[in-house]
């Protein structure tokens, strides 16, 4: 996706909802004791027949491998969907019980769940909640715990770890065999404000915003970078690039994966001078988008990536944001020669690194990860794909593509005739969704067709800009959405998006 001007960077939009007061259980201790446990509720948005709610459980006393949180609505409210634990509810008693990845609760940790409900004339926050049997928010000595149940021996093990994919036929698999997708986000800002001089991420990228990601049961986030960056080029401040650069990709991938999401890097922006058709800017840096990778920084830049992440098989490798060598070449047949072999390509006054290239580059330090490829017109047009597609001698490479309301194949008509053959074939992932109309009538469609075939898709963008000119999912990063960012929110909430 290109980007609007930095000035729209910071400007927000309202939220589809209104964001209200958080509603917080109270603790109540009549000696001093800690609580076993304590859980703080909140409505976090609501409108005239439901609201959103949220939950947050500390456990205060031993560790435990599996969790149990149980409480009573008060106000006739019924539970619709959830998140970040497995929700039911039975009369008025709701029940949220751990997610295979977020079973353990250490002494002292802290675990959140959110959910969606109806209401009618009251919204009252519930009370007498109880951890795994035990009261939580009362004195430590007044409940009798009951026993902390055990996982059933045909559970698969709880952990927060993200799966190492795989490619099995024109399927993603996990170590298992289990067919799995991506679901989720592209987080922007490592591509563009260390070349501009501004920092290396464009808002908060801690935990906390981190854990707002993964609340849209988002599983999967991607990540663009900045070659001169990573590499460190003396055009880059040295506080944003080379080894603080790479410190913190490495720490914003720990934290994506901590939340049980596979992290997805990949080549945003890229050194060359092209002032040709469609052409971005006029600089030689890595300041905006190129139609092809270099020769002379990019297969360097992925030899360091996959050196860096190549014994993390959870983190996926996209080699190149969107190609577009068809707006500088004469026919489709240069185009594609030039995205799979590179070299000298018609148009482009730079040296070309070709896809097979990039694949060599990632396979020569011993990475095996799942590689994305994304075609030519800005990765909106797969039409060759199947032809010109790289060797990968690990034989786990997979198609990328990127659809907007504004591209030419954005219809059913040409999904069916270009995108099916080839996802008959390999797995394909769009990498990049979106509209600029500040709605989701478009993408509502885009994820229908893919739902339909078991395909993966992650929107463009979790940052706060205008969804006009981004278009943004957010307007801020506690994961409020805009009117776009809803559509694809709530899309999510009905899926389940870990397999």
């Amino acid at each position: 996706m290109r980007h609007p001007p930095r000035s729209a960077y910071f400007l927000a939009v309202g939220a589809a909802v209104a964001l209200i007061g958080t509603a917080i259980a109270p603790v109540v201790t009549a000696s001093g004791a800690a609580p076993a446990c304590t859980v703080e509720y909140s409505v976090t948005s609501q409108w005239d027949s439901g609201f959103q709610g949220a939950v947050q459980v500390t456990n205060n006393t031993a560790a435990v491998n599996s969790w149990s949180l149980v409480f009573d609505f008060a106000g006739g409210q019924k539970l619709t969907q959830g998140w970040n634990a497995k929700w039911s509810q039975s009369g008025t008693t709701v029940t949220a019980a751990n997610e295979n990845w977020n079973g353990p609760l250490a002494s002292g940790a802290s675990v959140s769940a959110g959910f969606i409900a109806s209401w009618s004339g009251s919204n009252a926050v519930p009370t007498g909640f109880r951890l795994n049997g035990t009261a939580c928010n009362v004195d430590a000595e007044e409940p009798s715990p009951s026993p902390t149940p055990s996982p059933s021996p045909s559970d698969p093990p709880a952990t927060g770890e993200p799966p190492a994919l795989s490619v099995s036929g024109n399927r993603l698999v996990d170590a298992s065999g289990a067919t799995r997708r991506m679901l989720g986000v592209n987080r922007s800002g490592g591509e563009f404000m260390c070349v501009q001089g501004y920092g290396i991420f464009d808002g908060p990228v801690d935990d906390a915003a981190i854990e707002a990601i993964a609340d849209w049961k988002a599983n999967t986030v991607r990540i663009p970078l900045n070659e001169e960056c990573w590499l460190g080029l003396s055009n880059i401040k040295a506080e944003y690039g080379g080894a603080d650069y790479i410190s913190a990709i490495k720490d914003l991938v720990a934290r994506v994966e901590a939340h049980g999401m596979t992290p997805v890097v990949e080549l945003h922006w890229s050194y060359g001078q092209y002032t040709g058709n469609s052409a971005g800017c006029s600089d030689v840096h890595a300041s905006c988008q190129k139609p092809m990778p270099d020769a002379q920084y990019t297969p360097s830049f992925w030899t360091s990536v996959a050196s860096t992440f190549k014994d993390d098989a959870a983190v996926v490798f996209d080699l190149f944001n969107e190609p577009y060598p068809d707006r500088a070449t004469s026919t489709a047949t240069q185009a594609w020669q030039c995205w799979r072999d590179g070299g000298t390509c018609p148009g482009i006054g730079y040296e070309t690194a070709g896809m097979q290239d990039l694949v060599d580059a990632v396979r020569s330090t011993g990475a095996r990860n799942l590689i994305l490829a994304g075609g030519i017109a800005y990765s909106n047009d797969l039409s060759q794909w199947l032809t010109y597609r790289p060797a990968d001698p690990a034989g786990n490479l997979a198609a990328a593509y990127h659809v907007y309301n504004f591209n030419t194949c954005a219809n059913e008509s040409c999904w069916n005739s270009q995108l099916a053959p080839v996802a008959a074939q390999v797995p394909l992932v769009a990498g990049e969704i979106g509209e600029n109309t500040c709605a989701h009538s478009f993408v509502d469609q885009v994820m229908d067709w893919f739902d339909a075939r078991g395909l993966s898709y992650l929107g463009w963008t979790w940052n706060t800009w205008d969804c006009s000119s981004g278009p943004s999912l957010i307007s801020d990063y506690s994961g409020t959405p805009t009117s776009y960012g809803a559509g694809l929110r709530d899309h999510l909430l009905t899926l389940d998006t870990t397999g």
